[in-house]
């Protein structure tokens, strides 16, 4: 019996997702501030239990088109995906205890951490809790290969029930061991990692209902970022005020620590730290966040810090970001190709080759997805074949950094394919100094 079968709750207190309104929600959800936040925007929450179902169904319909019998999940996000369920994401990521068992006709299993086996009993589409996955060195040492035969005979059980004769296993990352016992107990291993991503680009309503929320969340997040951000303070004094605010509103983590001020933006990708900003410098960040509902809102902003006017060069190179950014997502309609987005549109000019970003878009829901949209210059013919479709999400990106430079421009925008062309997801405005 599963604790959303028994437990009593009154029909008529509901959060606006559908949660229950007990003060007692199992999964991590909206505080009251985003709830509150996004009425106030007329922005319209998701129906958890429909976008379950629908996550559930994409898993299984992507089954039957790649010809699979079931997949076997180990990533953290890919978990979530499935379950709606979280248990310490971050140790999760290199110490995989958790897995997750989607068969073609639905029935749905997972292994969680034997001590918090209620972390998913708010869904009851998970129809089984089940411990024994672990099987990485700091959890089973040198009876690993033990601990990953017995998992496997779990997975011959329940293949032997919901499977029937199938054997074709898709898996998206395990370890060394449990791959061994699978091929040795005779499944059929393929790449779980393209089923989740080909079942994760198509965002469904209630999933696209969250994203606004999740988006608008976290330019709220970042608004109070740039109230509090000024000349005097460390990078990480300003880097903690979007952490906090994230939290605040329900969110979760953020992925990398990319904000930089001054000549620490050029080279891109230094990482966040104690410098302190002076006047009159240019302040770049992307904020891989991790926000409500688990979903990644991935924009890129730059503001000029101080009481004087941006260089000429920083206008220029501000304004070239921006006609990169505007002019490419244009090209975002149903239909077109992914080398399209590659070779046509807004081109960088040869000055700013060199130190260009790593792609032109990637897609995004729960973290950065396929596909990943490169430069011409980094084009591998094959690696990435499709077209756009309605419901697909891109991030479209531009670093505008001039090799040897003492600045560089960062900037993003969230975008979401529609049934006509493209709606843009993000609407933090862009820095005026630059563009006057």
């Amino acid at each position: 019996m599963h604790h959303a079968d028994h437990r009593k709750i009154d029909p008529a207190r509901r959060k606006p997702d559908g949660s229950p309104d007990d003060n007692n929600r199992i999964e991590i959800g909206p505080t009251q501030l985003a709830f509150d936040e996004w009425a106030a925007a007329g922005l319209q929450a998701p129906n958890l239990d429909r976008l379950r179902a629908y996550r559930l169904q994409r898993i299984v319909d992507t089954l039957a088109a790649q010809n699979v019998d079931a997949v076997l999940l180990f990533d953290p996000l890919n978990i979530r995906y499935a379950t709606d369920s979280t248990s310490m994401q971050l140790w999760n990521t290199h110490n995989p205890f958790r897995a997750c068992l989607v068969c073609a006709n639905g029935y749905m299993v997972l292994w969680d951490y034997k001590n918090s086996p209620f972390l998913a009993e708010f869904n009851p589409l998970v129809r089984e809790v089940r411990s024994g996955a672990s099987m990485f060195y700091f959890a089973t040492g040198d009876r690993s290969e033990e601990a990953a035969a017995a998992f496997a005979g779990q997975i011959v059980e329940l293949a032997q029930t919901h499977i029937g004769a199938g054997r074709r296993l898709a898996v998206d990352k395990i370890m060394m061991h449990g791959l061994r016992a699978l091929e040795g107990a005779g499944f059929e291993v393929h790449d779980g990692e393209r089923v989740m991503e080909h079942a994760r680009v198509i965002k469904g309503p209630d999933e696209i209902l969250a994203m606004r929320c999740a988006v608008y969340a976290c330019e709220q997040a970042v608004r109070e970022m740039e109230r509090q951000a000024a000349p005097g303070m460390t990078e990480d004094d300003i880097w903690a005020v979007l952490h906090a605010e994230n939290i605040k509103r329900g969110g979760e983590w953020i992925e990398t620590r990319l904000l930089a001020s001054g000549p620490r933006t050029n080279p891109w990708f230094q990482e966040c730290g104690p410098r302190v900003v002076q006047n009159n410098e240019i302040l770049a960040f992307d904020t891989d966040l991790i926000g409500v509902y688990g979903l990644c809102c991935d924009i890129s902003r730059t503001w000029f810090l101080g009481d004087g006017e941006p260089t000429q060069a920083m206008k220029d190179d501000y304004r070239l970001a921006l006609d990169h950014i505007q002019e490419n997502q244009q090209l975002v309609k149903p239909g077109t190709t992914f080398r399209e987005l590659v070779f046509e549109g807004h081109q960088l000019p040869e000055l700013y080759e060199r130190q260009k970003y790593s792609c032109r878009f990637h897609g995004v829901g729960l973290c950065d997805e396929w596909p990943m949209i490169t430069y011409p210059s980094d084009y591998l013919e094959g690696a990435f074949e499709g077209e756009l479709q309605p419901g697909m999400m891109l991030c479209v990106e531009a670093l505008v950094s001039r090799e040897g430079g003492d600045f560089s421009i960062k900037l993003e925008d969230q975008l979401l394919v529609t049934e006509d062309g493209v709606e843009n997801l993000t609407r933090y405005p862009f820095d005026e100094k630059f563009l006057s």
